[in-house]
């Protein structure tokens, strides 16, 4: 992370925030760099730092009673979190683990709270991001109580799209699939559903599949009949 400022204002809490100030957050942190697989946080441990995502991709999960991961959801470049144990300074809700490696920016909780007084407009920006994600939630609880196995892969492929995608030639593209068992994890299936379920999108050309890159073909269409 070579220029903290130009980085900053991608963040989504810091995206209305003048030079100046983005200078002066740099500051407030420090970096860590996390190589694949490390694990970033511990579900139930302290929370005492916001972690912005730098460089990388970084999984939020828990474990299940029968021991399998759940995936909730994958964060990239620009993301953040820590946000709920920083702000009541509860216990960390969840597991974080490193996808690929990965540099972060953290921000110790002190500093961030007094951020929070000084520039109320990260406090709204924050509120904004907050909702958002607990939207992103309900759908993801719908999809698992509700769909069937398809649905449940469809609803996993348009979160990636709407975290991680980018418009081409007017389709959406991720260019960096997580492998099928994350892919799993994240919908409540198994791999081999993955791979079955995506081997039929393919097939009514509703996404293309190339290596590790997912194409779909007519997000708006896709959309509509898994929305």
């Amino acid at each position: 992370m070579e220029n903290n400022d130009n980085f900053l204002k991608y963040v989504p809490i810091f995206a209305d925030l003048d030079a100046d100030t983005l200078d002066s957050i740099s500051k407030l942190g420090n970096k860590r760099s996390f190589y694949k697989d490390n694990v970033i946080l511990l579900e139930q441990e302290s929370g005492s730092a916001l972690f912005v995502i730098a460089k990388g991709k970084v999984k939020v999960s828990r474990v299940s009673e029968d021991g399998r991961e759940i995936i909730l959801t994958i964060l990239s470049e620009s993301d953040f979190f820590g946000e709920m144990a920083i702000l009541d300074g509860l216990s960390r809700s969840a597991n974080v683990t490193a996808m690929e490696d990965s540099e972060l920016f953290i921000i110790q909780r002190s500093e961030f709270i007094a951020l929070l007084y000084k520039r109320p407009e990260v406090s709204i920006a924050l509120l904004l991001e907050l909702t958002k994600r607990l939207r992103a939630a309900d759908v993801k609880i719908k999809s698992l109580s509700l769909k069937d196995a398809e649905g449940k892969v469809a609803s996993v492929i348009l979160q990636l799209a709407d975290d991680m995608g980018k418009i081409k030639q007017g389709n959406v593209e991720v260019e960096r699939l997580p492998l099928q068992q994350d892919l799993a994890n994240m919908a409540g299936t198994s791999r081999e559903t993955i791979s079955r379920t995506l081997h039929s999108f393919v097939k009514k050309k509703l996404i293309e599949l190339e290596g590790s890159r997912l194409r779909i073909l007519d997000y708006s269409k896709f959309k509509d009949l898994y929305s």
